[in-house]
Formats: C-alpha cells, sequence, structure tokens
C-alpha cells in the first residue's frame, strides 16, 4: 500500500484547537472513521510540525492499511517527544516486532516499561518480543504478570501457553491453550496453537482436527495451514504439505513461514535447485529472520556448499529468533559432517549455552564426545529427563534424551544402565510407529515373488543406459556409509548421501484411476514405456549433484527393497550390496536414534526378525542381477583388507584407481549420517565382533536370528 496521503474532506477543524483537533481525531478513529481521523492529524501537524499525538495516530491509521513501513516511521517520530508516554513506545515496539526488527523492537518495549509498568499492553508486547527472541525465561515473567492482570483474557492465556511450548514444558502449555478456548471456543489462533503442541506430542490426529476448527475460523490464519503443514510432514505426506503450504500462497504469497515451509518439503524430496530458490525467496523477504537464514543454509548443506552454509547459519545466529540455540546447533552439525570434531564440540557447547535444556543439542553433542564414567555430562542428562516427565517435555526429547544417556553410559562402561536407557528410548519410539513384522515378512515374500529374472528384464529393455547413478543398499548401520565415502574420496564421484528419491517414485506410481498401484505390484502392471519417464525423473534431480562428475552416489540403505526395479530402470548402474555380521548390525541400529523412520528398528525380536528377511532378499537379487552390475561388500572385508577392497569397489564401478579413496577418512565432503564421527577416522576393528561384550543384555535379538546358543 502505498504511503497515507492528506484528505480532501472539509477542513472541519476550523475554530478548534489543537487538543480539541487531537481529542475529536482520537474520537473519529474509535468510531472507524479513518478518512476524518487522518485529515485532522494532517491539519494538527500543519499548525505544529511533529506534535507527537497526531504522529502516533498516524502510525495506527497507516497500521490499519497495512502500511507497516509508514507506521513504524510515524511512531518513531511521535516516541521522539521528550514526554512519549509508554503507550507510544509500547506500540512502537509491536510494530518493530511485526516487521522483524526485533533488536529496536525490546528496547522500545523496555523503555515503555521503564515510563510506566501499570500499563498492561506493555507486558504483553515485551512479553512476546522476548518469546520471539528466545528469552523464554523473560517472556515467561512477563506474560506470567499479564495473565495475573488479566485472568479472563484468552488472548493472555494463549501468548503464555506459547511460551510454555517454547521451553518443552508441554503440560503447562497444554493447560493455557485449553484454558484460552475454554473462555473462547471460536479462538482460531489458540486451536492453531494447540495443534503445533499435540504434533509435538505425537497425537496427529487430534492436532489435525485442532488445525481444521482453527481454519475454519478463520480460512486466511496462516500460522493454522503452517502447522497443518508440519503435521503432515510429521506424517510422511509431502503432497499433502504442499497443498497446505499453497492455500497460504493463495492470499499471501510471499509469506516468510510458508516460503520456508516448501523450502523445507522440497529438501525432503531432494529437489534442491528448487528448495534454494524458495529458501533465498524468503531471506528476501525477511532479510532480519534468522530462521529464513537457516533454512537457507540448511538447503545448502544438502547441496554440499558447506562454506556457503556456514555463512548462513552464522548469519541466522547473529539474528533474533524464536529458537537462538538452533542456528548454532545447525553449525555444529555440519562442523562434525566435515570432520572438524573438536569445533563441532565447541559449538554444541556454545549452543547449550543459549539453551541448557535443548534435548536435541544434547543428543547431537553425545554423538561428537566419549563419556566417561565421571563425566558430569551423565547426571545433567539424566536430570533434565526426570525434571522433563514432571513438566511434560515432548516425546521427541524424551526419546532423544534417553539415547543420549544409552550412548553415554555405553562409553562410560556402565553396561547395565545404558540398556535400561536404551530400552526406555526404544519402547517410546516403537509406541509411535506403526509396524506389522508379520506384513513384512508377507511383503518381501512378495517382492521376490514379483521381481523375477524375466520381468526385470522386460523392464530393463526401456531402462536408460545412464552410468551415473551409484547405488549403495544395506541393513542401516552395515557400512553403507564407509563404502560411499570410499567411492566419493574418488575425484570423479559425488556422495549425495541418502536419497529418498525411489521410495518416492515407487509410491507416486499410479494405475489410469490415478490410485497408486503399490510395490512390488507395479513390477506386473506397469507399462515398460514409463520406465524412461521414471528414470529420468531420478537423473534430472542428481544431475545437478554431478557437477560434471562421472558417478553419483545414493546411499539410501533401504534401496535393498527395490533393487530389481533399479536395475530395470537403469541397467548400467551399479548396486552394491553391504553385508556385516547380523549381531553387529541389529546393535548398532537398536542404540540408533535414527531421524527417518526404521520402523523394524525399535524392538530387539522384531530387528532379528527382519534382518532374516533382509537376508532371504538379499539372497534373491544375488540369483536375479547381473553380476557385472550387483556386488556384495563384506563390512568384515573392508575392515581387514581396505586396500584390496577399496579397489575392487573401484573397479566395479568402471572407474580408473585412485589413492585418494584409501584416505577417505580425509575427505572435505559433508556426511549427514550417524556415522559422522566414526568415517572420519581410519579404518578400526574394534567394531567387529562388538556384540559379544554385550550378549547378556541381547537375548531376543540372539533368539529372532536362530543364534541364541553362542549368547
Amino acid at each position: 500500500m502505498p504511503p497515507l496521503t492528506p484528505s480532501s474532506a472539509p477542513p472541519a477543524s476550523q475554530g478548534m484547537t489543537i487538543d480539541q483537533a487531537i481529542a475529536t481525531a482520537y474520537g473519529h478513529w474509535n468510531a472507524g472513521q479513518a478518512q476524518q481521523a487522518e485529515y485532522l492529524c494532517r491539519q494538527v501537524l500543519a499548525a505544529w510540525p511533529e506534535h507527537p499525538d497526531a504522529l502516533h495516530l498516524l502510525g495506527l491509521l497507516a497500521h490499519g492499511f497495512g502500511n507497516l513501513p509508514s507506521a513504524i516511521d510515524f511512531l518513531r517520530r511521535a516516541c521522539a517527544a521528550p514526554r512519549a508516554p509508554a503507550l507510544f513506545h509500547s506500540n512502537l515496539a509491536e510494530m518493530l516486532r511485526q516487521a522483524g526488527h526485533h533488536v529496536e523492537a525490546e528496547a522500545a518495549a523496555r523503555r515503555a516499561l521503564a515510563l510506566d509498568s501499570r500499563v498492561t499492553a506493555v507486558w504483553v508486547n515485551l512479553g512476546i518480543i522476548l518469546q520471539e527472541s528466545g528469552k523464554l525465561e523473560e517472556s515467561l515473567h512477563c506474560l506470567t504478570r499479564v495473565c495475573q492482570l488479566m485472568p479472563d483474557s484468552p488472548e493472555a492465556h494463549n501468548n503464555l501457553a506459547n511460551t510454555y511450548r517454547r521451553l518443552g514444558r508441554l503440560n503447562e502449555a497444554r493447560t493455557e491453550y485449553e484454558a484460552a478456548l475454554a473462555l473462547n471456543p471460536s479462538y482460531s489462533e489458540a486451536h492453531a496453537n494447540l495443534a503445533h503442541l499435540l504434533n509435538e506430542l505425537g497425537e496427529h490426529a487430534a492436532a489435525l482436527a485442532a488445525v481444521r476448527r482453527a481454519i475454519d475460523l478463520n480460512p486466511r490464519n496462516a500460522d493454522a495451514y503452517l502447522n497443518a503443514a508440519a503435521i503432515a510432514l510429521a506424517m510422511k505426506q509431502p503432497d499433502e504439505v504442499i497443498r497446505w503450504i499453497n492455500n497460504i500462497f493463495s492470499f499471501a504469497p510471499d509469506h516468510p513461514g510458508a516460503l520456508m515451509a516448501m523450502a523445507l518439503v522440497l529438501q525432503e524430496t531432494e529437489d534442491f535447485v528448487a528448495a534454494e530458490q524458495f529458501a533465498r525467496r524468503a531471506v528476501a523477504a525477511a532479510p532480519q529472520n534468522g530462521e529464513a537464514h537457516q533454512r537457507l543454509g540448511q538447503v545448502l548443506q544438502a547441496m554440499d556448499r558447506a562454506e556457503e552454509a556456514l555463512a548462513e547459519f552464522e548469519q541466522a545466529a547473529a539474528l533474533p529468533g524464536p529458537c537462538p540455540e538452533g542456528p548454532v546447533e545447525q553449525k555444529a552439525l555440519l562442523l562434525l559432517g566435515l570432520g572438524r570434531i573438536a569445533e563441532a564440540r565447541a559449538t554444541f557447547d556454545a549452543a547449550l549455552e543459549i539453551n541448557p535444556r535443548s534435548a536435541k543439542v544434547w543428543f547431537n553433542r553425545s554423538e561428537a564426545k566419549t563419556f566417561g564414567p565421571d563425566d558430569p555430562d551423565l547426571a545433567t542428562m539424566e536430570r533434565l529427563l526426570i525434571e522433563g516427565g514432571r513438566q511434560g517435555i515432548g516425546r521427541d526429547d524424551r526419546i532423544a534424551l534417553s539415547f543420549a544417556l544409552g550412548k553415554a553410559c555405553l562409553d562410560a562402561g556402565q553396561d547395565d544402565r545404558a540398556f535400561a536407557f536404551f530400552a526406555e528410548a526404544n519402547r517410546l519410539k516403537r509406541a509411535t510407529i506403526p509396524y506389522d513384522p508379520d506384513a513384512t515378512d508377507r511383503w518381501i515374500d512378495e517382492i521376490i515373488a514379483t521381481c523375477t529374472p524375466d520381468q526385470c528384464a522386460r523392464l530393463a529393455e526401456q531402462g536408460d543406459p545412464s552410468e551415473l547413478p551409484v547405488f549403495v543398499i544395506g541393513m542401516p548401520r552395515s557400512g553403507t556409509t564407509l563404502v560411499e565415502q570410499i567411492l566419493a574420496a574418488h575425484p570423479l564421484v559425488h556422495g549425495a548421501g541418502e536419497l529418498r528419491l525411489i521410495q518416492s517414485m515407487v509410491d507416486r506410481i499410479a494405475g489410469p484411476d490415478r490410485v497408486p498401484l503399490g510395490y512390488p505390484r507395479l513390477i506386473d502392471v506397469i507399462a515398460p514405456e514409463e520406465m524412461p519417464r521414471l528414470a529420468r525423473h531420478y537423473l534430472d534431480r542428481i544431475s545437478p549433484l554431478a557437477a560434471g562428475r562421472t558417478r553419483v552416489v545414493d546411499k539410501m540403505p533401504a534401496n535393498f527393497l527395490y533393487a530389481g526395479l533399479i536395475h530395470a530402470l537403469f541397467p548400467n548402474a551399479r548396486i552394491l550390496q553391504c553385508r556385516r555380521d547380523p549381531v553387529d548390525t541389529c546393535l548398532s541400529c537398536y542404540t540408533r536414534n535414527f531421524s527417518g523412520e526404521q520402523k523394524f528398528a525399535y524392538d530387539l525380536s522384531e530387528l532379528g526378525r527382519f534382518h532374516r528377511g533382509f537376508e532371504r532378499l538379499a539372497e534373491h537379487w544375488r540369483r536375479v542381477l547381473p553380476a557385472d552390475r550387483y556386488t556384495e561388500v563384506s563390512y568384515e572385508a573392508v575392515v581387514a583388507d581396505l586396500d584390496g577392497e577399496a579397489r575392487r569397489l573401484v573397479a566395479f564401478c568402471g572407474l580408473d584407481w585412485d589413492e585418494a579413496c584409501l584416505s577417505f577418512h580425509r575427505g572435505a565432503r559433508i556426511v549427514r549420517t550417524a556415522s559422522a564421527v566414526q568415517v572420519r577416522q581410519p579404518i578400526y576393528r574394534s567394531s567387529v565382533g562388538r556384540w559379544r561384550r554385550h550378549a547378556r543384555h541381547l537375548g531376543p535379538l540372539l533368539a529372532a536370528l536362530g543364534i541364541a546358543e553362542e549368547a
């Protein structure tokens, strides 16, 4: 909207004093007569330039017309007056907050408080500014006072709940949201915020119901759509995420939160070029928004543009935001992925100085250090877990702290305590995941029955001849990252990490009725002429990552389920199936908090049963796929003979030997898996046969694998 201009209304101020004109102007404002109010203010300024009351009201009028820059300008001028009251500074603070200028906003709100601490609006505005700046304890003080002053205000309870939620005190947050809705059941913002909380608690159905109620009450509630998108993302529904975000774009095409959310889902689906475009649009729309810079940094990190990503994280850390430790933690994770372990530890420590209660930071930091039996961090993390149980911290935080404590106790040689924490962490995570081991066994049998040599050969006739993709597959924790690192050290190879592209493509292949065909049924019914289109879609996504190199490694372990389809899509692609001692593999899975869903990994019996299914399928691919395109890699063989195995793998991929492949641990590429620390070290043998030291804790796993007698 353009700046306000003088009204053409008749000169109604004739015969009025300045004070009378101001009083009449405020009367018009309160009656919704903006044009008359503006005219009188202009008349006052003509007679008395920089009159603070006239400037203040013009600021409110500009804000009402959606012209935030003009509103801030008027209010800054009003607040420059020597006797400007607290309310002027408070209103300036709120408008600066809306514009993303949180440092100046906080200063204005504190001036207002110093002038008059009796004005409730001052406490409200300062509390929200502090909340959005991540100064949560101070925000809690302000907003608790507001609730004491205004116990019947639903807005007061909603604002207090937002701070409780960001502090991780979810029980108290839920109580306050429910109090707000008891006072005003039609309060759209409170329904949307409650949905956010329920999503954090893993109550997705209730969260979706709350967010739909919020949207029904206010179809232009952008936060409600963002929360709906977050719920869909948690439920692994990327198409639904995009649909919810597009609702925001229909009425707010440059909404920073929507742009950031779109960048996230596009990154999750490996459309990195589009993700970067949306992230840069978010930064352009809100250059002072730390979250926007953090999102851009995460996209750049996914594209292996480490220095650019570090710069964005540092920029984000310098800006105020609701989660100030977030960009610092992201920087630490990137440093960890780059193998700069000491820097990563120091940066995790800096994140904990900002927020000592962040379960996520404690968990990620635990991966970057080795704990001794007297390490005070064990007691600190356990105290956070116990206190969190009383305060109702989120399920994900309880899981993260339990896994971190398990790892720490294992390092410290406290095996009994370690496996008690691992059991609790896995129990909590397993409770959030629907998994049917009987159905999984039937599914693997169906894959074996469907992906016959004849079917794979029939489809491969139409496959793309590209040799660009290399697929490293296998059970998680079976050496896939090690193999990728060896190959990615070669100058003609790019290691792309764990791409979800194949599974995403499989999930979206639909029949004529647009209903997904499902895997492996699609092998029987898909038309061979569809293969080039699917292959091209995959190649279009990975080609930008190649940057002129001749091989791109996709090391998504779960692609072992789709090896036959992969060969049909890319008959010349190399597929490397990783193998490791079954008990070592499963133990390593059990002690990891995977970022993605590994549905089989959170119960020792189910782990062993799934591994046996993996073995059946690996045996099938060994029979079905050609030996010059499919090979198996033993983790133990690589550890015993790195030189021989590395040369074999490089030759299998159709490349000339390069000595850099023996120094893979010195590479500069980003590693984004739980193996980030291990693969930065030379080959070591202590992980071979590791399970035998813990056999007494692994009875159900050994029984499921049929080797209980070796315990």
